[in-house]
C-alpha cells in the first residue's frame, strides 16, 4: 500500500506516519508552517518513506507529487482556532479551499480513498447533549467548525459524484508527545514564565474529552479497516471528560510546583468560538470494536510528562 498524508510533519499527522510506516510506503507533503521535519526525522533513513515539502495551494505540484497513492490521509489545517477572530477567512483559506484541491486532485489522479481528521467544533454548541454521528442540525460557532464541516460536505458529495470513498473522523481534544498547542501545552509555558501564579481562560469549568494521539492514530487505521461505507463518519474520544481546572492542578502536580495562585479570567467559556462543554455519543465504534487505550485523565497526564521531556 502507498500512502500521501497531508500534514505529515505535524502533530497528529506524524503519529499517523509512525503507524502507516508498518503498512506501506508513505509519503509526507507538508509547508512546515507548523510542521517540524524533526516529527519525522527517524524515518528518513527508510526507503519506505519520502517527504516533499509542498503547499496544497499550488494544485500543479499536487497533482504532480499525488500520483499512484492507494489513499490520502488528510490532516493539513489551521491548528489556531482562535486566530480566525482576526482573520475571519483563515480557516476558509487553509482548512476548505485546500480540502477542496485535495479532493480535486484526488479526481484528477484517480485516487479513490480519503481519510480525514475532522472534530467537535462541527456539532456546535449543545451543552451536555451527546452527539452521535447522525446529529443534527449542526450549526458550528467558530470558523474552524463551520470549515471542518464544509470539508465534511466536500467529502461526502466527491464520494457520491466520482466514486470515492471517504473516512471522516470527530476528534475530542487531542494531546500527546509533539503537541504545539492546546490547553495542558500553554499551562506548561505560562508557568514557566511565572511559576507563582496562572491565568486560567473561563471559570475553569470547561469540560470535554481529552484524547491521545497514540488512541487516535491506532482508531483510524482501526476504522479504515474495518468499515467499508460510501463515506464512514466516525467520533473518536474517551468515555470521560476533565475540566480545565483539574488539568491545571495535573500540570501544577508534574512540574512539582507549590502555592500556585489560579487566576480565571471569567465566563463560562475561554473565547469566542470555544464550546464549554462536549459530549459524545460513542456507540458507533464501540459497537465496531474500538475503545480508547487512555481516559482523559490519563491521556492529559501521559501529554503532560511528555511536553515536559520534550522542553
Amino acid at each position: 500500500m502507498k500512502y500521501f498524508i497531508t500534514g505529515g510533519a505535524g502533530f497528529i499527522g506524524s503519529h499517523m506516519v509512525d503507524e502507516l510506516i508498518k503498512e506501506g510506503e508513505v509519503t509526507v507533503f507538508d509547508n512546515l508552517t507548523s510542521g517540524k521535519t524533526d516529527y519525522v526525522a527517524h524515518h528518513q533513513e527508510n526507503d519506505k518513506f519520502k517527504f516533499i515539502k509542498g503547499d496544497l495551494g499550488d494544485l500543479s505540484h499536487l497533482k504532480k507529487a499525488m500520483k499512484n497513492y492507494d489513499a490520502i490521509f488528510h490532516f493539513a489545517a489551521n491548528p489556531d482556532i482562535a486566530r480566525s477572530m482576526l482573520e475571519t477567512d483563515l480557516d476558509l483559506r487553509e482548512g476548505t479551499l485546500l480540502t477542496y484541491n485535495v479532493l480535486e486532485t484526488m479526481r484528477h489522479n484517480g485516487v479513490k480513498k480519503i481519510i480525514y481528521s475532522s472534530g467537535s467544533g462541527i456539532y456546535g454548541d449543545v451543552g451536555t447533549t451527546p452527539t452521535p454521528e447522525d446529529f443534527g442540525p449542526l450549526l458550528p460557532i467558530s470558523m474552524y467548525g463551520a470549515s471542518k464541516l464544509s470539508c465534511e460536505g466536500l467529502i461526502s458529495a466527491f464520494c457520491h459524484m466520482f466514486d470515492m470513498q471517504g473516512y471522516i473522523f470527530r476528534f475530542a481534544n487531542v494531546v500527546g508527545k509533539r503537541q504545539t498547542h492546546g490547553v495542558g501545552y500553554d499551562f506548561i509555558h505560562k508557568l514557566k514564565e511565572n511559576p507563582k501564579e496562572l491565568t486560567i481562560l473561563g471559570d475553569g469549568t470547561q469540560s470535554k474529552s481529552y484524547i491521545h494521539v497514540t488512541d487516535v492514530a491506532e482508531a483510524m487505521l482501526f476504522v479504515y479497516k474495518g468499515s467499508s461505507d460510501k463515506v464512514n463518519v466516525f467520533n473518536v474520544a474517551t468515555d470521560d471528560y476533565i475540566d480545565v481546572t483539574t488539568i491545571a492542578k495535573i500540570v501544577i502536580e508534574e512540574m512539582e510546583l507549590k502555592d500556585v495562585r489560579l487566576h480565571y479570567t471569567g465566563g463560562n467559556r475561554g473565547w469566542k468560538g470555544d464550546v464549554p462543554k462536549v459530549r459524545f455519543d460513542l456507540d458507533k465504534i464501540h459497537r465496531l470494536g474500538w475503545r480508547a487505550k487512555y481516559n482523559s485523565t490519563e491521556a492529559i497526564r501521559k501529554s503532560i510528562r511528555e511536553m515536559l521531556e520534550r522542553e
